[in-house]
């Protein structure tokens, strides 16, 4: 055999090789087939964040996600306070018991509700230490509160901490307003507590009560994502918060996806994860160049979810940034949304589970194809619709697509393994692909 001959057969082969079968279908790894995912969110709820933010994002169309201070909204059923024993009963045992591990979470928890003027700084001190994985610092934090109330250090008086304040002006009406224009709200408690200072009785309150003031104004789809405040990664409170809901915008423990919290100073990078979470936070010191580069570094990629946290606004709230800014920075989003999936943090969730436990199958069945796809996660939040990538027969150029009995938005595109389609999928129910 000549080697030339031998040559186009191996290359013969190979193309065959590298054609698809008709038929088969692939989940794409972003929504639409985008090569990266951005979920612009916000904690606190403080009042600019509605009045500046939302119409910015509203104008480009794009919907954020907003993790909100609950108790202080009008209407609210819950509000901060202690569950436990009379504080008068736990000052009095300071006298002559130290703080240690059995006694500091209750001590902690009751700071805060004291009836004094600059105890919750003490709660908020002593949340960071234990955060900060420094126990008898915190210990001592606590011992050090509880001997000046014990003199008579604090005036008489009930104080909130900066964020719920910030956050004054919201109503429950309003926040309903903002949902059904598509943006997600979800929990970031009651009272923007310390959770890694906070005994069990209290860290449950702040968790589950604030998910029912949410569940009771807004419904159960709001009840999906939490964030315990300060972007705690402490492993007990983050055990806790898992209990309540389904995704933590602290931690997402999945074996396929790569966690950089917005205080990790690390990037992408090299990973032999499938999908990278990188979560970065703007700040008044961090020059748009860099929060650009957060955008492209995700587009160039095809494995990387950018979760974008913000505080304040114009002046309100913490690390408040101007709305020309914003403007500016959601607007440099926007103009690359043929490359990025631009999504609230649930939905962008929601997707990447479904189609990492999903089951897909495919089949002809009078000479049509038929996609089914399916899996085992919560239907009552699993909802999301999956991109699906089906490869057809040759000669199919004109095709129809059903699911449910209702036709189904196509792309028609072409890869070096041949011609597919590129749609929108629910899970569950069967999608009929027919020549035309």
């Amino acid at each position: 055999m000549k080697k030339s001959l031998l040559v186009f057969i191996v290359s013969l082969a190979f193309t065959s090789y590298l054609k698809a079968q008709p038929g088969k279908t692939e989940i794409t790894p972003w929504q639409y087939g985008r090569n990266g995912a951005v979920s612009i969110t916000w904690d606190d709820g403080s009042i600019n964040q509605f009045k500046i933010a939302i119409p910015i994002l509203n104008k480009l169309n794009i919907k954020g996600t907003f993790f909100i201070i609950t108790g202080q909204i009008p209407g609210s059923q819950y509000h901060g306070k202690f569950i436990g024993r009379p504080v008068k009963e736990i000052i009095s045992e300071t006298a002559t018991i130290p703080t240690n591990k059995t006694n500091f979470y209750e001590r902690a928890s009751a700071a805060g509700y004291l009836g004094l003027v600059g105890t919750l700084d003490y709660h908020y001190k002593a949340g960071s230490l234990i955060d900060d994985n420094k126990p008898e610092a915190a210990y001592k934090v606590i011992d050090d509160l509880y001997s000046k109330v014990r003199h008579g250090d604090f005036k008489p008086g009930i104080e909130h901490n900066t964020e719920y304040n910030d956050a004054n002006g919201t109503t429950w009406p309003e926040i309903k307003k903002f949902a059904a224009q598509g943006h997600e709200f979800a929990s970031h408690m009651i009272t923007h507590p310390r959770l890694a200072a906070l005994d069990e009785p209290n860290i449950m309150y702040e968790m589950e009560k604030s998910r029912l003031d949410i569940l009771h104004n807004l419904g159960l789809r709001y009840t999906f994502s939490a964030e315990g405040p300060f972007g705690t990664e402490n492993e007990r409170a983050v055990s806790y918060l898992s209990k309540v809901y389904p995704a933590l915008r602290n931690r997402m423990p999945e074996p396929w996806l790569k966690e950089i919290s917005r205080g990790n100073k690390d990037t992408p990078g090299n990973t032999d994860k499938e999908y990278v979470q990188y979560q970065r936070g703007a700040t008044t010191k961090t020059p748009l160049p860099m929060m650009k580069a957060w955008v492209d570094t995700t587009m160039n990629r095809h494995d990387t979810w950018l979760v974008l946290t913000h505080h304040g606004v114009e002046g309100i709230g913490w690390e408040a940034l101007p709305a020309t800014e914003l403007t500016e920075y959601f607007t440099y989003i926007k103009n690359h949304e043929d490359k990025l999936w631009i999504a609230t943090f649930a939905d962008v969730t929601k997707y990447i589970r479904e189609r990492k436990s999903a089951n897909l199958t495919t089949g002809v069945v009078n000479g049509k194809l038929t996609i089914k796809v399916s899996h085992p996660l919560d239907k009552r939040f699993y909802d999301i619709p999956l991109t699906l990538k089906t490869y057809l027969p040759a000669g199919w150029r004109k095709v129809g697509v059903m699911q449910n009995s209702k036709k189904i938005d196509v792309k028609f595109m072409t890869d070096n393994k041949g011609d597919y389609l590129l749609y929108q999928a629910k899970a569950n129910i069967p999608v009929v692909i027919t020549k035309l």
